[in-house]
């Protein structure tokens, strides 16, 4: 990530105390944005621009903030959650930096680079039907035609995404809220906030019981959310190995990541006790069309340490890497509570 943009990420991610000469110059074009968000959002809900509505409960789980924000591991542990309750659960995704546009079924065997990698992540770990489309509700209706029994449909992503009515909005936060508070480019709001949500998720940095900035006083239910690794890996050769096995190893081991907070994923590790020879942070989605020249030259007893966002497309070059996936504290009560207001919500719009 170039070094401005990581200054310009610092500055949206700190509370201001007072008016910064950056802001002064970001706020014209914070000005725009804002005028030009609130204009569409205004034409799908004045029925200017059509909206679809779904004949199914809708759950949508976003944000407002820009950067990762921990929306993938919400829905998978929400669709887990409805899934244990008997429900039958479609999740749809608009499949950011896929090749294509055009409808997809996402499988247990799709590619990352056909279908995205999150949402080839949300399939292979929750076996339900998941559709990428350019527009979610196009994957919406292909979902129900090709599984009509679906209960209940899960829109990863899209809090922004007004042409689909939804009947629960999930928001997810990163620890640090909503930083500086100001709408893109001037901080990191893709909207104004506070707006009415139904529920409120903030992720909290391993080993913290309180958020680095926590939230304003919400309206809507707040649920903290804790992070951690999982206590074993796994690699493209359908292979497991305990993590505290890697605490052992006698030979350099490499960490990378394709995500929005790679220094973050690296932090997990160490803090867990893991020597890193080398972190090798890589642009956020990255596609993996070739192997980086840092693994092309690891010597062969290198242990190379990954993402599962990572894992589903590296290892087509390399599958002896090995993949560290992230637990959740999703408490049982809170995918009751999201069924409960989408049922309410659903019945009462019908």
């Amino acid at each position: 990530m170039p070094t401005w943009l990581q200054q310009l990420e610092a500055h949206w991610q700190q509370p201001q105390a007072r008016t910064r000469l950056l802001d002064w110059l970001l706020r014209p074009l914070a000005a725009v944005y804002g005028a030009a968000s609130a204009r569409q959002r205004a034409q799908y809900m004045h029925g200017k621009r059509a909206r679809t509505r779904l004949p199914v409960p809708t759950v949508v789980v976003g944000n407002v903030v820009a950067g990762g924000a921990g929306k993938t591991p919400v829905v998978i542990a929400l669709t887990q959650g409805m899934q244990r309750r008997g429900l039958q659960v479609g999740v749809i995704s608009r499949g950011y930096g896929r090749q294509g546009t055009g409808c997809m079924h996402v499988t247990h065997s799709s590619s990352a680079q056909q279908a995205g990698d999150e949402p080839l992540m949300i399939a292979q770990a929750t076996q339900a039907p998941v559709f990428v489309a350019s527009t979610r509700a196009e994957a919406a209706l292909a979902l129900l035609q090709a599984f009509p029994q679906t209960e209940l449909v899960i829109c990863d992503d899209g809090l922004q995404h007004w042409a689909l009515e939804r009947d629960c909005e999930v928001c997810v936060f990163p620890p640090w809220g909503v930083g500086n508070g100001r709408l893109i480019p001037a901080g990191p709001l893709r909207e104004p906030w506070p707006r009415a949500v139904d529920v409120i998720v903030q992720s909290l940095n391993e080993g913290e019981a309180t958020a680095s900035i926590p939230m304003p006083v919400p309206a809507a239910p707040c649920w903290h959310l804790s992070r951690q690794l999982a206590p074993v890996l796994h690699n493209g050769l359908g292979e497991q190995r305990a993590f505290d096995a890697l605490l052992q190893h006698p030979g350099p081991i490499v960490a990378l990541a394709g995500i929005a907070k790679p220094q973050a994923f690296f932090a997990m590790l160490a803090q867990r006790g893991l020597r890193l020879s080398q972190t090798l942070a890589l642009p956020d989605h990255h596609a993996f069309t070739s192997l980086p020249v840092e693994l092309r030259d690891a010597n062969a007893d290198t242990l190379i340490v990954c993402t599962e966002k990572d894992a589903v497309k590296l290892w087509r070059l390399l599958p002896q890497a090995w993949a560290v996936g992230l637990e959740v504290s999703w408490q049982e009560d809170w995918t009751d509570q999201v069924l409960s207001l989408a049922r309410a919500h659903f019945h009462a719009r019908s």
